[in-house]
C-alpha cells in the first residue's frame, strides 16, 4: 500500500489508475481504526479495483470543547490495519494541506443538517460536509463507502452529494457491533471497565423501540436507571428526511445519542 500526503499525489496516483480503465472507491476516516472501518475498506474493494483510504482528524468538526487533542491517533497501525483490508493507497494530509492559509468556504447541508446531531454540535456537519465535499472532489473516485453506524451523516453526505452534482456513488456500510450488541466506535476506547458493561443498554433499548415494544420516552427512563448520565435524544424518524412525521409504508429509523460519563455514544437500527 502506497502512502500519499499531498492532493497532488494523490491525483497522481488516481489518474494512473484511471489510465489503465480501473474503478476507485473511497473510505473517508479520522483513523482509531477497528473492524466497523475494515468493513468499508473491503466493502469498497468489493465494489471497485483500487481502495482509497483516508487518514485525517479533521479539526472544523470538533468544537472547543470536545476531544480533538485526546482523539485516537496511531498511523502505524491504522496503515497497516489498512493494508489488511485492502486498501491500495492511503492519504493522510496534514491540516495545512485540507485547510490551507485563507480557506475561508464551508458546505452546509441545511435542515438534515440541523436537526437531532446538529441541535447538540451545530458545528459538527458543517466540518463533515466541507471536508467530505473537499476529499470527494480531491479523489473523484467511483463509489465512497460510508457506515451506517453515523446514520445522520450518511444521510446528510447523500442529499451533499445530490444536491452539488457530485458524481459519486454514496454506499451505506452495516454497522459493525461487538458480541453485546454495542456499535464499534473509536470513542468506546474511552470507556470505563465498567461503563463497558452498561453500554450496550444503548443498543438493547434502541432494539426494543425498533420493535415496538417500548416507547422512545420509556427508553430514554432505562438508560437513566442503568447509568446513563444524559441522553441528548431518542427519537423514530423518516429513514431517509429523518423527519419525525412519516407516513404510512414508509421505512423508518430509530436513531440515539447519550452520555456515559464523558463519552457520547451514538446508535441507530431500523424500525421493524
Amino acid at each position: 500500500m502506497q502512502i500519499v500526503r499531498t492532493i497532488a499525489d494523490l491525483r497522481s496516483c488516481i489518474a494512473a489508475w484511471r489510465a489503465e480503465g480501473l474503478s476507485v472507491g473511497l473510505v473517508p476516516t479520522m483513523g482509531g481504526l477497528h473492524a466497523g472501518h475494515l468493513s468499508l475498506v473491503g466493502e469498497a474493494a468489493r465494489r471497485t479495483d483500487r481502495v482509497v483510504a483516508t487518514l485525517f482528524v479533521n479539526p472544523t468538526q470538533f468544537a472547543p470543547n470536545e476531544d480533538f487533542d485526546s482523539y485516537p491517533r496511531d498511523e502505524a497501525a491504522d496503515a497497516a490495519m489498512f493494508e489488511g483490508a485492502g486498501a491500495a493507497l492511503m492519504f493522510a494530509p496534514a491540516p495545512e494541506i485540507m485547510y490551507p492559509k485563507g480557506h475561508t468556504t464551508k458546505v452546509i447541508v441545511e435542515e438534515l443538517g440541523a436537526m437531532l446531531e446538529g441541535e447538540f454540535r451545530p458545528h459538527f456537519f458543517v466540518g463533515v460536509a466541507t471536508i467530505v465535499t473537499k476529499l470527494l472532489l480531491q479523489s473523484l473516485p467511483d463509489v465512497a463507502v460510508f457506515g451506517e453506524k453515523d446514520y445522520q451523516q450518511l444521510c446528510v453526505i447523500r442529499a451533499m452529494v445530490r444536491d452539488l452534482d457530485i458524481p459519486v456513488e454514496i454506499v451505506g456500510g452495516e454497522t459493525v457491533r461487538e458480541d453485546d450488541g454495542l456499535a464499534m466506535s473509536s470513542r468506546n476506547a474511552y470507556l470505563s471497565a465498567e461503563e463497558r458493561k452498561v453500554a450496550p443498554v444503548l443498543y438493547e433499548n434502541l432494539r426494543l423501540v425498533a420493535a415496538g415494544e417500548r416507547t422512545a420516552e420509556e427508553a430514554s427512563a432505562y438508560l437513566l436507571e442503568a447509568g446513563f448520565s444524559s441522553v441528548d435524544y431518542i427519537s423514530v424518524r423518516d429513514a431517509v428526511t429523518l423527519l419525525p412525521e412519516m407516513n404510512p409504508g414508509r421505512p423508518a429509523r430509530v436513531l440515539g445519542a447519550a452520555w456515559l460519563g464523558k463519552t457520547r455514544l451514538i446508535d441507530n437500527l431500523a424500525v421493524g
